[in-house]
């Protein structure tokens, strides 16, 4: 979309930062707030409590971080032509995240018709979806990023594989499984799917990827056009349900619990603050630097903002090496991450990647650059 007519009409000296009601919205909210600018959450009808009763900024006690709440009854109601037109008056920034892409799977609806500017790239949001060309591993595979091996018929199996797959009522959620072989993939859909877990729409767009067995980190990174500079602000591994019980059972139970038909689950909970030791640090900016690099050749604007490169480090013994399995293109969902030291290593101070952006969109506002950041 056209940037200057997206910001055209707009009070630079009265923004507001907008995210929709999930995932990272409060993360965005207080960051946003932290400088300066004014905070808005889109929420759905029946799930606003947190931010309309709980957490919205008090003039008279000065707690809470969200000034404005939109209600809405869908999500998708943000492209209607009255809500965009809410948004624009109080000239919107909006932060997109995995929470706002997940219901908006017609991605050509967002990219022209969603009328107020997006803080990133709102164009290679498409690429994360594996069922669709070309996608995340295209960019792996571009920047010379190792990621794991990709089997397209279970048959092939011939080693510990991870199919991703989505739940089949919570399409956002994955309702992953292991399996070493094409017999055992073979019951573990069997299984699944008289659970009503997964469905045959859902194992058209699984991926079966080899199972990494290394230490797993997700690298929170922020590109900054304006310094053109690359930016390691936080690093974390997910907490998933109830895949953290099994893990804290001795074999003799998991093994028992498998008998039963209990298997462990992948729905994301939330995540655990980690570090990793600084020679980790070189493999990550480097996979970083390659990354950026690899997304000027699938959009001419690369990246902007925010960024994540989830995987694991694994050993052969000899040496450890950095293997990418997932990638955000956009707010990863990782409030806890400014509890790690990597911000406060560049910033003095610990800076989480809501206040990043904020801070991002008050450099463009002074410098006049606004539409450098924005797609």
């Amino acid at each position: 979309m056209d940037t200057k007519k997206l910001l055209e009409g707009y009070d630079f000296e009265n923004l507001t930062i907008v995210s929709l009601g999930g995932h990272s919205a409060l993360e965005v909210a207080l960051g946003a707030k932290k400088q300066g600018f004014k905070s808005c959450i889109v929420a759905k009808r029946g799930r606003e409590q947190t931010y309309q009763k709980f957490l919205k900024f008090d003039p008279k006690t000065e707690t809470g971080c969200i000034d404005e709440i939109i209600l809405v009854d869908e999500f998708t109601d943000i492209l209607k032509p009255e809500i965009q037109k809410q948004l624009r008056e109080m000239n919107a920034l909006f932060v997109h995240s995995r929470y706002f892409w997940v219901y908006f799977d017609d991605f050509a609806k967002v990219e022209s018709e969603f009328n107020v500017p997006i803080l990133g790239s709102r164009e290679l949001l498409r690429l994360e979806e594996r069922d669709q060309k070309p996608n995340q591993y295209d960019v792996l595979n571009e920047a010379g990023i190792r990621s794991p091996k990709i089997y397209e018929i279970h048959e092939d199996i011939d080693r510990l594989t991870l199919t991703k797959i989505c739940n089949a009522t919570r399409s956002y959620e994955r309702e992953n499984f292991f399996a070493s072989t094409p017999m055992e993939w073979q019951t573990k859909v069997r299984e699944k799917k008289q659970k009503g877990l997964i469905n045959e729409a859902g194992l058209k767009k699984a991926v079966i990827e080899e199972c990494i067995l290394g230490a797993q980190v997700n690298f929170n990174f922020f590109y900054s056009p304006l310094s053109d500079r690359l930016e390691l602000l936080g690093t974390d591994t997910r907490r998933q349900t109830n895949l953290d019980g099994f893990l804290r059972l001795p074999t003799e139970e998991q093994m028992q619990l498998s008998q039963r038909g209990k298997h462990p689950s992948f729905i994301e909970m939330g995540h655990i603050a980690t570090t990793v030791k600084e020679s980790s640090l070189e493999k990550a900016y480097e996979a970083g630097t390659k990354f950026l690099e690899a997304c000027k050749k699938f959009n001419p604007r690369g990246m902007i903002g925010p960024f994540a490169l989830q995987g694991a480090i694994d050993t052969d013994g000899q040496k450890e090496e950095l293997i990418i399995f997932d990638v955000s293109f956009r707010m990863p969902g990782s409030p806890g991450m400014s509890a790690t030291p990597y911000s406060s290593y560049l910033f003095g101070r610990s800076v989480s990647m809501g206040e990043r952006i904020a801070m991002e969109v008050n450099a463009g506002r002074m410098a006049g650059k606004l539409g450098e950041i924005v797609t």
